[in-house]
């Protein structure tokens, strides 16, 4: 029992080798549940949006074209009026206050919500 035991640990493969193949059948089950940690977490943060969900669930889908055939009756398309943006060449400021004040509403449309 003890030549057996001085024979194994001057023997280079059992010294050197053994302990190299335990790190690599080891380490790979070690990283085999790393990364499905990984992949769970990912599962638990990841939400569908709701427009998905509404791919994916007909009933719902059915009711959000309602919801949105709804929005697109309560909206007025015989005043709408296309209004261009300024050119690169053009001032801003001075395209703006023209707009405004060329603007059906007396210039009172989007005044607070673009100037600082």
């Amino acid at each position: 029992m003890l030549s057996i035991k001085k024979t194994l640990q001057k023997s280079k493969t059992f010294r050197y080798g053994v302990p190299m193949l335990l790190l690599i059948v080891g380490g790979s089950f070690g990283l085999r549940e790393f990364t499905q940690i990984r992949y769970d977490v990912q599962k638990v943060k990841r939400k569908m949006d709701s427009s998905l969900e509404a791919h994916v669930d007909p009933q719902r889908q059915a009711g959000m074209l309602q919801e949105e055939y709804q929005k697109m009756q309560e909206v007025n398309l015989d005043e709408w009026r296309n209004i261009r943006g300024p050119r690169p060449w053009e001032d801003s400021k001075e395209y703006q206050e023209q707009q405004r004040a060329s603007s059906p509403g007396g210039g009172t449309l989007g005044a607070s919500a673009h100037n600082p």
